[in-house]
């Protein structure tokens, strides 16, 4: 499931990234048909992937003509993480091709980024334009009951508020 700037990119503010972000719900019997089917055109560390599947921690793959890196992230046993992969949804990333990914929903990708954001102490100004790219650009299309109720357990309802103010945005618990 792409997640991070890409899915942001995708409900938001179009900008440029260094690298992609995707959750992959993948175990330690994963690993070698990864490996297998990166070859070739990226490079790969199978010790790397195995202990970041051991740890729930992420790790990279670098694309061999470009450079470009795409960090994974294993998916986490978090509800909200949980839930997130399970509404994940198919996306025609460009206008123009017939190829589709499996991204985070708005809401979702908006919660994501509001937890990024205050896990880096509120600074990161990329990540809160983000943020407000996503509630102006889908203006009236989310779901606001799911949003509340997310961003209280995650602990980023007062981000959500401000966020909301930010945008002029006076969502009803019922949209």
């Amino acid at each position: 499931m792409v997640v991070g700037s890409f899915a942001s990119s995708v409900y938001g503010r179009l900008r440029t990234t260094y690298d992609a972000d995707l959750i992959a719900n993948l175990t330690l019997g994963h690993v070698s048909s990864l490996v297998d089917a990166m070859k070739g055109d990226f490079y790969v560390d199978r010790g790397q992937v195995e202990q970041a599947i051991r740890s729930k921690r992420s790790f990279n793959l670098i694309h061999l003509q470009s450079a470009f890196k795409v960090d994974i992230f294993p998916l986490a046993n978090r509800p909200f993480d949980r839930e997130a992969f399970s509404r994940r949804v198919k996306q025609q990333i460009l206008r123009d091709s017939e190829v589709a990914l499996w991204t985070q929903t708005a809401e979702d990708t908006l919660l994501s980024k509001l937890e990024w954001f205050r896990m880096g102490q509120e600074v990161s100004d990329t990540q809160w334009q983000d943020v407000l790219g996503v509630l102006k650009r889908q203006a009236g299309r989310l779901d606001v009951t799911y949003l509340h109720k997310w961003a209280n357990e995650l602990g980023v309802a007062d981000l959500l508020e401000r966020a909301f103010g930010e945008t002029q945005e006076t969502p009803s618990a019922g949209q």
